[in-house]
């Protein structure tokens, strides 16, 4: 009702100039009036349906069915009229005209109703022409939703209205007739009431919600008859309190607020851009936290698989000197031997040497150089092979630290960060991408983490590889001092120095701990890290991002311990 008021004031009528969806719950219309312009957001989310005024979309192409449909049937006409369709219905009826005055040509039906939210377009018959999620006989026998179908509006509500002519005795003679939870009774008597309204409403006037109907005092039901009577004043005046609550939650009645917001379109865009980043950052660090161990699994088994053959072929030597000592003693052979003991002319020791007894002796003796001449190359192939899969789960070791590291999700940096990872590996050939989702990002970004050591100097922080490489080579200057865990994988750290400033002990430790902290070592007491000018860090030739290699670097030891006491500057 809120946002519906607030709509209804300020952007009635306008002309309909874009349709983009965002995905596949999220419409974006383009609505200009003779004094402004902005997105409206219809979404259709089973955990966020809405509709607010919205930040504009993103310049990518609009590939969907629905969104193309709308385009074809209502841009380029004007909005006139956006209205509930019946009292306490969570149903909008945006209609759409030539211009305002003239009766409707179509009407799109915003349903928020949790799971069962839907966006619909219709005639003014009423005849479904295009719907945003199809509901078959199959799944509701009730109400299917069918393009070429006759739209019907959901159920009726049944329960009672509320209403400001009611009197106290009557409101209160309703709830008592049957004991019970005062939040659950009022919610079976009457419609329009959310538990998140319930809640505030109850808290506001001091009340347990659970509270039976039967012990309550007559100053309690006073108070809660009062802010009942708050809430349908606001609703039948349309005067609306927005702001944020305690809990985090919001609420437009100005109960419990801890900051007023001066828009009630931009409490609801900040509070689903909040909850839906939160879920798509869960969704995002189980995906990638589980790709990269899986990765590394298979990369420490086939690196092991290396090790033991390269074990294997430190015996190579051993074949080649069975086989000299068999040839010197090729007169003691007997046919069908399966091994022989000969005696070693180097260690003057008894040498038993296994053979195969359909082959003579110098057959055995040529088996014995074979195998030893395939050891001998097997090593030169492996080596190579090694340091290629450790390079391998070097990089990815860094990735996993990079992802712990961002483990809660606080601001939308962190998402940012966790997206930039996914492009990363993306580009790395480590993830798919089937919808084709990466883009390459601008190579400038701002998010680091920020500190300030007790002499006011700042430490910049790296987030993940994109971030450590554009640190390390193109933000740090003559000045600063880089620092990174010693041969422990890590974030990049530097230490930004002002011109003819010298750091004294103090900061250096402060960017040392801070370089332990942001480490694979975290847990540990004491990390060794090292420090040097950025001008002695380099990249090899064809290195994986966050890659380096660094010379005349000193060891400082750190605390990451005592790095957890140190607070970050607050985010721009």
């Amino acid at each position: 009702m809120a946002v519906c008021a607030d709509l209804q004031a300020n952007w009635l009528p306008a002309r309909l100039e874009q349709i983009y969806q965002r995905d596949r719950h999220t419409l974006s219309l383009c609505l200009r009036t003779l004094s402004q312009r902005g997105w409206l957001t219809l979404s259709w989310h089973p955990l966020a349906a809405r509709v607010c005024l919205d930040e504009p979309p993103p310049r990518t192409p609009d590939t969907f069915t629905f969104s193309q449909q709308l385009r074809h049937q209502i841009q380029g006409l004007a909005l006139i009229q956006m209205e509930a369709i019946a009292p306490w219905e969570r149903v909008l009826d945006l209609q759409f005209g030539r211009r305002p005055g003239e009766p409707a040509q179509w009407h799109l039906y915003l349903e928020i109703m949790g799971k069962y939210s839907n966006v619909i377009l219709t005639t003014p018959e009423r005849q479904i022409v295009t719907v945003a999620r199809q509901v078959s006989s199959e799944q509701s026998s009730v109400r299917p939703l069918l393009t070429g179908q006759p739209y019907e509006f959901p159920p009726a509500l049944t329960d009672a209205a509320p209403s400001l002519t009611e009197s106290q005795a009557h409101w209160r003679n309703r709830l008592t007739l049957i004991p019970g939870s005062l939040r659950k009774t009022l919610q079976k008597n009457y419609r329009g009431l959310s538990s998140a309204l319930l809640l505030s409403m109850l808290h506001t006037a001091g009340i347990e919600p659970d509270r039976a109907t039967s012990d309550l005092r007559d100053e309690e039901w006073d108070r809660l008859y009062a802010c009942w009577q708050t809430w349908l004043r606001s609703l039948d005046q349309r005067t609306f309190q927005p702001g944020w609550m305690a809990n985090g939650g919001y609420t437009v009645m100005g109960w419990n607020l801890v900051k007023p917001e001066p828009s009630v379109q931009t409490l609801i865009r900040c509070y689903y851009a909040n909850q839906l980043n939160r879920q798509e950052f869960r969704q995002l660090h189980h995906h990638l936290s589980q790709r990269v161990a899986t990765l590394l699994a298979k990369l420490y088994a086939k690196a092991q698989d290396f090790r033991d053959r390269l074990q294997q072929s430190d015996h190579a030597d051993l074949y080649k000197h069975q086989a000299d000592v068999l040839m010197a003693y090729l007169h003691k052979w007997q046919p069908g031997m399966q091994s022989i003991t000969l005696p070693d002319f180097i260690s003057e020791m008894p040498l038993t040497i296994r053979l195969d007894p359909e082959k003579n002796a110098v057959q055995n003796a040529q088996a014995l150089y074979k195998r030893h001449q395939k050891l001998k190359r097997s090593r030169l192939a492996l080596e190579p092979l090694l340091a290629e899969v450790q390079a391998e789960i070097d990089y990815l070791e860094q990735v996993q630290v990079a992802i712990a590291q961002t483990s809660d999700y606080s601001t939308v940096e962190d998402l940012r960060s966790l997206e930039e990872i996914r492009d990363e590996l993306i580009q790395q050939k480590y993830l798919d991408d089937p919808d084709q989702r990466f883009r390459d990002r601008p190579s400038e970004s701002t998010h680091f983490r920020r500190y300030q050591t007790p002499s006011g100097q700042e430490v910049w922080i790296g987030r993940n590889n994109h971030q450590n490489d554009q640190l390390t080579f193109r933000i740090a200057n003559e000045y600063d001092l880089w620092f990174h865990s010693q041969e422990i994988p890590g974030s990049h750290v530097l230490l930004r120095m002002q011109p003819g400033h010298t750091p004294d002990r103090a900061d250096l430790q402060y960017a040392a701990d801070l370089a332990a902290l942001y480490s694979r070592a975290h847990q540990s007491e004491q990390v060794p890290v090292i420090y040097t000018e950025p001008k002695n860090v380099y990249k090899p030739k064809g290195a994986k991002p966050g890659t380096v290699i660094y010379k005349q670097e000193r060891v400082i030891w750190a605390q990451p311990q005592r790095g957890k006491t140190y607070l970050p500057l607050a985010t721009e």
